[in-house]
């Protein structure tokens, strides 16, 4: 299908596209990333800039100056650039970078699920930092490399779960390294996810005929997945649902939701993966609800930790939308009241409870009664404090880039990557069901299966090329 475009037309000499073969469309050679003094002007990008993602390109918008601006829908990408009339606009991503790469010193990829880790890569492979909504990736093995590049390389990187800026977290984490709940063995994380169209109403490709709007590179969304019909249930916000283009609700929002206890409690890679309560699975859409386990082994820091995860109304048939919302066992809340999302982290000396996604208020359970975060004895700091939100998120990578530091970033790659793998083998689990076995230093499980779902194959001209 042939793409619409809307590219503006600029004086920037065009780079040539080198080397197309059967493989990719595109290919590259690394161009190192630039050190910024206090005073030069970063020269941004965005990638993906109506919904969300225009909250995160106007916000690294505030410490440069914009010079291109990429969405597959041509309405949202004229609004998000009104302030920045200088803007070359284009479509597809890998326009924009192959000809104004050289040009752009940090870009925010805010697209559908699917395409984080071709645009995230090609920057990088550019030498372009880069803020890339959570998740970091679509499929585990696109965390992993984009992790390595990113090391390799000393690109300074940051993932979009917020809450990472919050002083509540860092202080909870503080908490929890410095041993304020004993020894941690289990962790609980829940939410009312998903809230967007798929199992058990969706779970087959719609068969009505649409034309594609004038508005939208259809093209350019399909990005790296099969070429399908365009059609309305698909986009925009709808993707979540979908295989081919989200992650579904662990994918989500677990990297918001479980951000505190994998911060805190320093997790790596888990051991083991298994679907213990999953509904019914489809070729096309995530499930009605799902019940995920999760093994951490020990390490020198901590001993084996029990990850559970839940998620949807177990039951839910589609009728009227009911169904048992998916919670951990209530008696580990010790009378306290489920919100529709929460965190439960269970040591041998208490249990911490954070009532939301983000992780920035929190209580623990100690001597029989709750006690807030303001009420506990609280460690020697030893994590810098920001409490920007969104906003402190892209002021920490800035301060990255411009000290030539990308430790300075929180979420960057070497800890967001990880986190990342890990939720992500949960949706392997889902699709597969059962248990298997993660090696993670060779990326292998122990079934065939499960193996084929760590990756996946790339529309030509969309692939992530190893690191």
């Amino acid at each position: 299908m042939k793409s619409k475009s809307f590219k503006q037309t600029f004086s920037y000499s065009r780079r040539s596209f080198i080397g197309a073969a059967a493989s990719s469309a595109f290919a590259f050679t690394f161009v190192p990333s630039k050190v910024f003094g206090a005073n030069s002007r970063l020269q941004v990008a965005g990638v993906g800039v109506g919904g969300k993602g225009k909250g995160d390109f106007d916000g690294l918008a505030m410490h440069g100056d914009v010079i291109a601006a990429c969405d597959v829908d041509a309405r949202r990408l004229d609004v998000a650039t009104r302030k920045h009339p200088d803007a070359v606009k284009f479509s597809d991503f890998r326009e924009m970078i192959s000809q104004m790469g050289d040009k752009i010193d940090v870009m925010n990829v805010s697209t559908a699920d699917h395409t984080h880790g071709p645009a995230a890569m090609m920057g990088m492979r550019w030498g372009i930092h880069v803020y890339v909504q959570k998740p970091l990736t679509h499929t585990v093995w696109e965390a992993r490399q984009l992790a390595d590049m990113a090391r390799k390389n000393n690109i300074c990187t940051q993932m979009g779960n917020q809450g990472t800026a919050a002083d509540g977290l860092r202080e909870g984490a503080e908490y929890i390294r410095a041993g304020g709940l004993g020894d941690v063995k289990e962790i609980h994380a829940w939410t009312n996810r998903p809230v967007w169209p798929q199992a058990p109403t969706i779970t087959a490709r719609p068969t009505e005929v649409m034309s594609v709007p004038d508005h939208l590179d259809w093209n350019s969304f399909i990005g790296p997945a099969p070429m399908r019909p365009y059609h309305s249930s698909y986009t925009p916000f709808k993707w979540r649902g979908w295989w081919d283009y989200g992650t579904g609700a662990l994918g989500d929002m677990a990297c918001h939701t479980t951000n505190l206890a994998f911060m805190g409690c320093e997790l790596t890679q888990p051991t083991t993966i298994e679907s213990v309560n999953t509904g019914p699975i489809n070729e096309e859409t995530f499930p009605s609800w799902a019940s995920i386990n999760l093994d951490f082994p020990k390490t020198d820091k901590r001993g084996p930790i029990k990850f559970h995860w839940y998620e949807g109304k177990v039951g839910n048939n589609g009728k009227d939308n009911k169904g048992e919302k998916n919670l951990p066992p209530l008696d580990l809340l010790h009378g306290a009241t489920p919100k529709n999302s929460g965190l439960l982290i269970v040591g041998t000396d208490g249990v911490m409870h954070s009532p939301n996604d983000y992780g920035a208020d929190w209580s623990v359970y100690k001597g029989g009664k709750w006690h807030n975060r303001s009420e506990v004895d609280m460690p020697e700091q030893t994590l810098p404090r920001n409490g920007r939100g969104d906003n402190g998120m892209k002021e920490e990578l800035v301060k990255a880039i411009r000290e030539g530091k990308p430790e300075i970033a929180m979420s960057n790659f070497n800890y967001s990557g990880n986190h990342t793998e890990a939720i992500l083998l949960g949706n392997v689990a889902m699709r597969a069901g059962g248990k298997f076995t993660w090696d993670a230093k060779n990326m292998k499980t122990n079934r065939k299966d499960t193996d084929k779902l760590i990756s996946k194959v790339y529309r030509a001209g969309w692939e992530v090329d190893p690191a």
